[in-house]
């Protein structure tokens, strides 16, 4: 049923188009339910985490297919960097336009919180795709992976990869404060401990979701860490960082990376070698459901608060078989 359900949404990309970053806006076509019903906003904005991120126009494409199909209105917004400075004011801006829904991947989980609000007070729907507040009193419904079970995944794959040899691991995240990969983090450190009692953890520490940054942090850690044997990586910078790190090293493939999500880079690096794994979620489900529950919402129909997306492991071997959660670059 996942399987079949995964390639129904790969099937649908096919169908819109445009890149984060272009302001893109998905034109309705056909009646809805919203015009039945007596609702003429059919205005739905997206704000993702950054521009242009393989991940975040994946999410694009599921949502701007899902707002055609329900003949609503799509426009994509995104900050340059994964940062609150950038987001709030493109957030902020929106109460001119006051949208009939704002679906939000809040960068930060507490200073996000005033200008959704705000939004939210204009009357319009605030749905959470892939990150959200610690604040639950914002959101009508979250969409994301459950990125604990992501983390937890990454560690039984670890233990899986090491094969029974002690070692050393570290744990890139990205910024504090960011919900998603702070819960992978987690779940990979409280999952190492169960499943690969001949790893240890040396910690968690922060990228600033620079690629060069967790470079350095790798480098660093080889050099301090002679057991190092393997690297979990908590997002894609942080994962494409971490390569770059082990090949200056010399050390790809004695240490074993295992990296979330599946960017072309990412994807063509697991095929060279560079990753020995890849924690794969499925974006365009997360829009194309973000944008079905703000329907909802509006329409006065049933919300579900919380939604979890599907997670696969990807290795060098089954690859091919799990195409369909490789990302886009465009729909």
């Amino acid at each position: 049923m996942l399987a079949g359900a995964v390639v129904a949404v790969g099937a649908l990309l096919t169908a819109c188009g445009g890149k984060i970053g272009e302001n893109t806006t998905q034109q309705p076509s056909g009646s809805s339910g919203a015009a039945q019903g007596g609702n003429t906003n059919k205005d739905l904005e997206l704000v993702v985490g950054v521009k242009n991120e393989p991940f975040y126009i994946s999410l694009q494409c599921g949502a701007e297919t899902a707002a055609k199909a329900a003949g609503y209105t799509l426009t994509t917004q995104a900050p340059d960097k994964f940062d609150a400075t950038m987001q709030a004011p493109i957030v902020t801006a929106l109460g001119a336009k006051k949208p009939a829904a704002l679906l939000i991947a809040p960068t930060d989980d507490k200073t996000m919180a005033p200008q959704m609000k705000q939004i939210k007070d204009m009357g319009a729907k605030i749905i959470e795709v892939d990150t959200a507040l610690q604040d639950t009193s914002v959101a009508a419904s979250s969409i994301s992976s459950d990125n604990t079970k992501g983390g937890e995944l990454a560690a039984q794959t670890m233990a899986k990869l090491t094969n029974g040899k002690s070692g050393s691991v570290l744990v890139l995240d990205t910024k504090a404060g960011t919900s998603t990969t702070a819960a992978r983090a987690k779940g990979f450190e409280d999952e190492l401990k169960k499943s690969a009692p001949n790893l240890k953890s040396v910690g968690i520490q922060f990228t600033d979701n620079e690629p060069a940054v967790a470079a350095q942090k790798v480098t660093a850690a080889i050099a301090s860490t002679p057991d190092l044997i393997g690297v979990f990586a908590t997002n894609l910078n942080s994962g494409e960082g971490a390569a770059t790190g082990l090949r200056s090293a010399g050390k790809v493939g004695q240490v074993q990376l295992v990296g979330f999500d599946a960017s072309p880079s990412e994807v063509e690096a697991l095929k060279s070698g560079a990753f020995q794994a890849l924690i794969a979620q499925d974006p365009a489900t997360i829009g194309k459901t973000g944008v079905e529950q703000a329907v909802n919402a509006i329409e006065g129909k049933s919300v579900q608060r919380n939604i979890a997306a599907p997670l696969v492991a990807l290795t060098k071997d089954d690859m091919q078989q799990k195409a369909e959660f490789f990302y886009k670059t465009k729909c």
